[in-house]
């Protein structure tokens, strides 16, 4: 695909219909599926009937991203942006189940592919949707170039984007870091990851999950030794938090082997009596 955003043409009735009072969000890293695969995420994505905004982080460019976005669109869904990267990446995929996509510049000019920033309209009401895929460490000779630049470009971008949005912003993906405090802890981490999620908060985001489930411990994603990591995050604007309905972890595409993470579930309401 060459195009940022893909003009779904005819795509069939989606099973679900978009709320229009209600922003549903599910967050869902494809884990640089198979075309098999892919087609099979798309069908259980497209039978959640919170999915009608997602963020799909770890999506190739190949043949399994091709068949991800393709069997999207056979689900029903009308808008995809799929940014393309200029050479071998991973990127990150916004897609809506009704309302178009409206690709706004996020202002991040490293390895823009995994930021893809967008404005919806729901019912009466504007959202700005942001996609992040933070790159991991990376290969030996390499180790950490891209991410701490990704990071660095993140946190120094999001200021001005959250001074920008007049209308309640969501920031969601995989950030291959975990919060401050995690359990269990990871030795793994440094300050400039910890510094990284702190920035969210300097930049006028908070943690949904963390504000609705201040005590709760929950991972995403578990590693060989089986310890687990909470690296799927979603941040809304902090003069929105009276919005969320609510913000939880399914685990099922990963018990079932869809994919290695777990996905994450928001729900925000665009009643202007809950600001």
């Amino acid at each position: 695909m060459t195009a940022d955003q893909l003009s779904l043409l005819a795509p069939a009735t989606p099973r679900y219909q978009a709320s229009t009072t209600t922003a549903r969000l599910l967050v869902f890293n494809v884990q640089h599926a198979s075309p098999e695969r892919a087609r099979r995420q798309a069908a259980w994505l497209a039978a959640q009937e919170s999915a009608d905004l997602m963020v799909l982080t770890e999506v190739g460019t190949g043949p399994g991203g091709t068949a991800l976005t393709t069997a999207l669109a056979g689900h029903g869904y009308a808008s995809v942006l799929a940014p393309e990267p200029a050479g071998r990446d991973y990127r990150t995929v916004l897609a809506s189940r009704s309302a178009e996509l409206e690709p706004r510049p996020s202002g991040i000019a490293v390895l823009p592919h995994r930021a893809p920033c967008a404005t919806v309209r729901i019912g009466d009401h504007r959202l700005t949707l942001l996609g992040l895929y933070v790159p991991s460490r990376g290969p030996k000779e390499r180790r950490n170039e891209d991410k701490r630049a990704f990071q660095q470009d993140v946190s120094t971008t999001l200021p001005g984007l959250v001074a920008r949005c007049d209308g309640p912003l969501l920031v969601a993906g995989d950030l291959n870091i975990v919060e401050p405090g995690h359990t269990p802890h990871h030795s793994v981490f440094g300050d400039w990851e910890y510094d990284f999620y702190r920035s969210f908060a300097a930049a006028g985001l908070t943690d949904a999950y963390r504000h609705l489930h201040p005590d709760a411990v929950e991972h995403s994603w578990f590693g060989r030794s089986s310890n687990g990591y909470r690296f799927d995050h979603a941040f809304i604007a902090t003069t929105h938090t009276g919005r969320l309905l609510s913000c939880r972890y399914d685990h099922e595409p990963r018990e079932q082997g869809l994919t290695d993470h777990s996905a994450l579930v928001l729900k925000l309401t665009l009643d202007e009596d809950h600001l």
